[in-house]
């Protein structure tokens, strides 16, 4: 474990405390997530306790025997494999898995099974248990409880050191010892022994326990992590030494130095990657301009479902409780802040709308934010265009230019089957709530999914295109005309060019490729004026076909 506030590009950092059943991260809830993308905290990729035994037990630590399962088949061969009584834990992100009957113990074979099978029919959240952890019963003397995290007061690593450890450490934190830990790594093993001396554990252990705090901390080093849990770190009747529980969180800076983690996303989630946090993450990563954050959020049965777009800070979290107390369930939770591109915020809808059963889509943010609103207001009209949005919109584009992104979203989305409203910064979060309200209760037509059209100059022989970054541009060139043709030259930023009476580029390609928001302004503003000539086709893998 590294101090990374004084590397160039650390992050801020996060405060490690004591956490029921053994957990020094936050409890499951939908906060986490939304407060990562706020920037309150710090993102972090977790680890499963299966994947953290196995960096345990590399680090030359004991772990119990056994293996995960997907399948009750799997539990059974793997108790049977063990040929001794097993314990059967649900591998989900939260805490008081045992409280929640996530956790099972079996005699035989046949009864892990049948432990396995309820346990994958669970679900944590709105998320089903993918995967269950099989493994022996041991026969434990004494529990240790051992956190390496990183303390934001003192900035640097911190050891949590207790010598009761196991289910319900919170409400024994006063039990808990904190021992500072050396920027390197290095750790007070005197302070180790000394708190160890003051228990019921026996002396010729203390020393053996102390090494295996060393390879805890030693690990949470070499894999960059925010935080190393394990509870219990427990000895057994037999004389072992064994981490019978663990938790891990890895710096999502750090990720891509650790490939052999298995970390595909690198965010704090609550739940396994849904497809389309997936999708929406490999956009993040391939478009750095701006933020775009996006998490699927257990959703409170018996109210109506809407798709959320929030734009920065506080808020987004006081539009998602002005949207909540007007009487809807928030399926998502997605940031567009920080000067996003006309693309990233288009992407951004799709997938928003990409959710099944949403009702409206409620848009609203800080009401201040410094960037150009009407950079979203292209983006979002974009969107709702091509899937010819059949659900109501309400868009709260607070800030710089928003007359104008008010202006552009409406006069774009006139005609559509549901409509679209734009407000301001004044116009508080409670008011657009109740207007959301209203339209979504006069709109009765609802489809259960919305259909990605484009215009069917796209991919015709005579149509004129260009390759840009993520996608192509095409020009209906039998559609333009002399003003058609004035048309898209005026509203490309000096991109494209008149020749032979039709637009043709006016830069090398290599210079076009990275202008999709200029280009879809262009798009956006030859629709407001009747003549939608051009088309920027952004397909996005994973939702849509390629041309």
């Amino acid at each position: 474990m590294v101090d990374r506030r004084n590397a160039p590009d650390a992050p801020p950092l996060s405060r490690g405390s004591p956490r029921r059943e053994g957990s020094a991260e936050r409890s499951a809830s939908t906060a986490p997530c939304i407060r990562c993308a706020l920037g309150k905290v710090i993102s972090l990729a977790r680890l499963h306790e299966y994947q953290g035994k196995r960096l345990l037990r590399e680090a030359g630590l004991n772990v119990p025997r056994g293996a995960a399962a997907s399948s009750a088949d799997e539990a059974r061969r793997i108790a049977r494999e063990l040929a001794s009584p097993v314990v059967i834990k649900i591998q989900a992100w939260t805490t008081g898995r045992k409280a929640m009957g996530g956790v099972a113990f079996a005699s035989t074979p046949d009864e892990a099974a049948q432990a396995a099978q309820r346990l994958l029919s669970m679900k944590v959240g709105a998320f089903p248990v993918e995967q269950v952890l099989v493994e022996e019963q041991l026969p434990i003397e004494h529990e240790v409880f051992v956190s390496l995290s990183i303390d934001d007061a003192a900035r640097r690593p911190v050891l949590l050191l207790g010598v009761s450890g196991g289910t319900g450490i919170e409400e024994r934190a006063e039990q808990v010892a904190r021992i500072s830990v050396g920027i390197d790594g290095t750790l007070d093993r005197a302070a180790i022994v000394s708190r160890l001396a003051a228990s019921r554990i026996s002396s010729t252990l203390h020393t053996p326990l102390a090494d295996a705090v060393a390879k805890v901390a030693a690990l949470a080093r070499r894999i960059e992590a925010r935080s190393v849990e394990v509870n219990p770190l427990v000895t057994t009747r037999d004389g072992r030494i064994v981490a019978a529980d663990c938790r891990m969180t890895i710096d999502d800076y750090a990720v891509f130095r650790h490939a052999d983690l298995g970390i595909d996303i690198a965010r704090e989630l609550d739940h396994p990657p849904t497809a389309l946090e997936r999708i929406a993450y490999a956009i993040e990563q391939a478009d750095h301009r701006g933020t775009f954050y996006f998490a699927q959020l257990p959703i409170e049965a018996g109210k109506p479902v809407i798709g959320f777009h929030g734009a920065g800070g506080g808020g987004s979290m006081m539009s998602m409780d002005a949207i909540t107390a007007a009487g809807f369930a928030i399926a998502n939770f997605t940031d567009t802040s920080g000067n996003p591109s006309v693309a990233k915020v288009y992407r951004a809808a799709r997938i928003i709308l990409a959710q099944p059963g949403i009702v409206g889509y409620f848009g609203s943010g800080s009401g201040v934010a410094s960037q150009e609103q009407f950079h979203s207001a292209y983006g979002l009209a974009k969107a709702f265009l091509e899937m010819s949005l059949a659900i109501p919109a309400v868009i709260r584009l607070g800030g710089n230019s928003e007359d104008r992104a008010v202006e552009i979203l409406e006069d774009a989305c006139r005609g559509l089957p549901a409509p679209v409203r734009g407000f301001r910064k004044d116009d508080t979060p409670a008011a657009c709530a109740a207007h959301f309200h209203k339209l979504v209760q006069q709109c009765s037509a609802r489809p259960a999914t919305m259909q990605r059209r484009v215009p069917d100059f796209v991919g015709r022989p005579d149509s004129y295109s260009f390759a840009i970054t993520g996608g192509r541009v095409w020009i209906d060139h039998a559609a333009c005309d002399a003003a058609a043709t004035q048309l898209v030259v005026q509203h490309s930023a000096g991109l494209l060019r008149e020749q032979g009476g039709k637009p043709v580029l006016a830069v090398s390609e290599e210079e076009i490729a990275g202008k999709d928001s200029e280009l879809i302004a262009c798009e956006i503003e030859c629709r407001r004026a009747g003549r939608p000539v051009l088309f920027v086709d952004l397909p996005i893998a994973g939702l849509d076909k390629t041309q």
